[in-house]
């Protein structure tokens, strides 16, 4: 495991509590233990408060920070200009509206290559490359967005290649920041924030006035990771990026996009960057904005088509689509609460705690902060069967309705969970009746698209949870695995 590179800094990940005086850290995601020398704290805290210059051994235990999703690097400055080091990418289709807006908004900084992908009005589209000053290649059959940008790999002459679809916008210096993350020479990839563009006025509604689709649209974008930076991949909060914009490193996308994959071709991608070695990134300092669906059909029925690509991901990543993951003393107080015994709850809840109290006692921990992530894990394990349930399991609510009330009602209840602890998070401009149907709406669209692609696919991996068997920790203290220093 390579250490940060010098002249990289280093920020704690809001997650993360200290215990005895700082030697004991717990967060992250997924949860973890790190236990550090008093010289190690010492070190630690220099790099953090002063921003002194930390030994190999200090960067390489903010490497294991970094990795455990408890700490995020902050990349110097990049040194050279961005055009020489960035191509961008476009892949389009027909579009060429929202293709103008996008090379617009690109500006004349980096070298750009649009990629017509078998568009029926290529005269059109070549029109606006050729106003910008962009290459262009021109594709005579559709292939998908990964065929396109594929297309272009070749011709790439620069050490980064940035993807951008033509429906985005991007902010003046959106380069700049993600660029400077590139000074990690174990960096294989890394993306901004993607945020809905500001709809398009309409004459018909009142001055001021956002619809309800635009204003859940905003605050629940499928394409929106989220406003926490991390690192990305299975287990972390970030589980994969959406290469609606992206930039790469060109040495790791090796054959680039599978071509085989018209949806979740950037899931595929990342995920084999991951397993080649390279590590990728989510800075969503860097905003990029993406135009929305303009209608609740089409929004549903693009969570509809993402979800079909559940089941072609399950084959060529095993295990990694499951859609809850169990452990089993969080599942077991879950279950009993789900059930309405109380009491067996409580007393499940007293054994898990006591069951890791002792090991994090010992290492500085209170017996109220165990109980804490006890009570947390067993709580986001319901609200986790609550989105399983909302998903992927509204054949089994209607067959239900037909023979046993009381479970129908349970199943709702769960489903309706998840919306109603997103609205309290989120805080969104809607109230909560109208999110929540909205979310159900769009969990159950997304639902049925993971069923179609998993017949097709016949493979069944993503309709069925996994359940890991371990020492039984709660979320927040999983893994006591640290370096000592």
């Amino acid at each position: 495991m390579p250490p940060l590179p010098e002249g990289f800094g280093l920020v704690l990940d809001r997650s993360v509590r200290a215990y005895r005086d700082g030697t004991v850290l717990i967060g992250g995601q997924p949860g973890r233990l790190v236990a550090l020398t008093p010289a190690g704290t010492s070190a630690l805290h220099q790099w953090l408060e002063a921003g002194g210059t930390p030994t190999v051994a200090t960067r390489q235990l903010g490497r294991r920070l970094v990795d455990a999703g408890m700490a995020h690097p902050v990349a110097p400055p990049h040194d050279r200009a961005v055009g020489s080091t960035v191509t961008v990418v476009v892949p389009v289709r027909d579009r060429a509206d929202s293709l103008e807006r996008c090379l617009d908004a690109l500006g004349d900084r980096v070298p750009v290559i649009v990629v017509d992908d078998g568009s029926e009005r290529p005269d059109r589209v070549a029109a606006v490359a050729r106003r910008h000053r962009a290459q262009l290649i021109r594709r005579p059959v559709n292939g998908g967005p990964g065929a396109a940008r594929n297309q272009a790999l070749p011709i790439v002459d620069t050490e980064l290649v940035a993807f951008v679809d033509s429906d985005c916008e991007v902010d003046p210096g959106w380069l700049d920041d993600l660029v400077a993350h590139f000074g990690d020479p174990a960096l294989g990839a890394v993306a901004p924030r993607v945020r809905p563009s500001a709809p398009v006025p309409n004459p018909g509604r009142r001055s001021g006035r956002r619809s309800v689709l635009d204003r859940y649209a905003d605050s629940r974008s499928s394409l929106d990771m989220g406003a926490e930076p991390g690192e990305v991949g299975p287990g972390h909060t970030v589980g994969y990026l959406p290469t609606v914009a992206l930039v790469a490193r060109y040495a790791a996308l090796g054959t680039g996009f599978d071509e085989r994959l018209r949806v979740g071709e950037d899931v595929d991608l990342v995920w084999r960057l991951l397993g080649a070695g390279w590590r990728v990134r989510y800075e969503p300092s860097v905003t990029v904005h993406h135009h929305e669906p303009t209608s609740w059909i089409g929004l549903l029925g693009r969570r509809c088509r993402y979800g079909t690509s559940a089941g072609p991901l399950a084959l060529r990543h095993p295990g990694r689509l499951a859609p809850l993951e169990l452990r089993p003393w969080p599942a077991a107080v879950a279950a009993a609460l789900v059930a309405r015994r109380p009491v067996a709850a409580l007393a499940l809840l007293a054994g898990s705690t006591a069951a890791t109290a002792g090991p994090l006692r010992r290492r500085g921990v209170p017996t109220s902060s165990v109980l804490g992530f006890s009570a947390r894990g067993a709580g986001w394990t319901v609200v986790g069967m609550g989105r399983a349930v909302g998903v992927l399991a509204g054949p089994v609510v209607v067959i239900g309705i037909l023979r046993r009330w009381r479970w129908t009602a349970t199943a709702a209840g769960l489903a309706a969970l998840p919306p109603l602890v997103d609205w309290w998070r989120r805080r969104p401009p809607l109230d909560p009746v109208r999110w929540s149907l909205a979310s159900m709406a769009d969990d159950a669209a997304y639902g049925l698209g993971v069923w179609r692609g998993c017949f097709a696919a016949r493979s069944f991996g993503p309709l069925v949870p996994s359940i890991r068997i371990g020492r039984g920790r709660p979320a927040g203290a999983r893994s006591a695995a640290a370096p000592e220093m």
